[in-house]
């Protein structure tokens, strides 16, 4: 009796086994590729390069706003003094609207083929610029409000206050930071290595200072000014999809078709209501500064 129990444990034992090896041989595959895809770099996962032909067009718009503008909310700088001398009327910058138009959005291509080969620009790559983007601290507020940069493009933080600030970058796919500026410290410099849009900043030791950071695989991205006008250049003939980006208000899509040598204008429009509500205003409580480690400096 006992010899038989033992043989069945025995055979009981076998087929787990062979379930087991089927199992891993069918679905381990799969998930080793789909961690191999989030955890490749831009260079693993790099396409085609786009050599430029003499013959991109650009796209130039407006961004509208339609309905009741929000009154401005002052914000209280009295927790620091310094930071209220210099900037004594700041206000909430959440909803910029000037005669009708709308600052501060961020528009992109997000997809699309080329009008020569049929490519998807999102598979390809282009030459990163060497310029470096500049997010400023002054009057105790990020400036620019929102801003653009290609991934590898050098982003350089600075401070021009006669106070410290806490830049939180508080990236979702790339590495995030936090660290503590003083007055007159070296720009803090990093680069981006994938695409994320878009990246809150904010400062822990001043709560109402915030900025957004876009960052995008290809150098087609622009911010509306104060006038809501923006403008794209040097992107190839095509027919794409173009993202008008803002914080409060949400993100709109069209369709845009730029052909050889051409100026298309696209215009977006965004609507008042609910969603422009800004947030109540009032005083501002000083958080403690945060010196942490940088993740993932360049």
């Amino acid at each position: 009796m006992m010899m038989k129990r033992a043989q069945m444990l025995l055979l009981l034992l076998a087929v787990l086994g062979l379930l087991t090896l089927s199992m891993a041989s069918c679905g381990g595959g799969e998930e080793d590729d789909d961690l191999a895809e989030d955890d490749a770099s831009p260079a693993e996962s790099a396409g085609a390069k786009y050599t430029p032909s003499g013959n991109e067009g650009t796209v130039t718009g407006t961004i509208a706003f339609t309905g009741a503008v929000p009154e401005p909310i002052s914000i209280s700088m009295d927790a620091d003094a310094t930071c209220g001398a210099a900037n004594p009327n700041a206000v909430v910058e959440d909803v910029v609207v000037k005669d009708g138009k709308l600052g501060n959005v961020f528009i992109y291509v997000k997809d699309g083929k080329t009008a020569d080969d049929g490519k998807n620009i999102a598979n390809l790559t282009f030459d990163v610029p060497t310029e470096t983007k500049t997010l400023d601290q002054k009057g105790c507020h990020y400036t620019p409000h929102v801003i653009g940069v290609m991934v590898g493009q050098k982003l350089s933080v600075t401070n021009s206050d006669k106070t410290s600030h806490n830049v939180n970058v508080q990236a979702k796919s790339n590495p995030q930071f936090n660290q503590s500026q003083t007055t007159g410290a070296p720009p803090i410099e990093k680069t981006f290595v994938r695409a994320e849009t878009l990246i809150p900043v904010k400062c822990q030791v001043h709560p109402w200072m915030k900025s957004y950071i876009g960052v995008v695989k290809h150098p087609f991205h622009a911010v509306s000014g104060e006038d809501g006008t923006y403008e794209i250049k040097g992107l190839p003939a095509g027919t794409y999809t173009l993202v008008a980006w803002h914080e409060k208000l949400g993100e709109k899509t069209q369709s845009v078709t730029v052909g050889a040598k051409e100026s298309k204008a696209q215009d977006f429009s965004f609507g008042g209501g609910a969603t422009t509500s800004l947030q109540p205003g009032g005083s501002f409580e000083m958080l403690p500064a945060l010196d942490l480690p940088m993740l993932g400096g360049h």
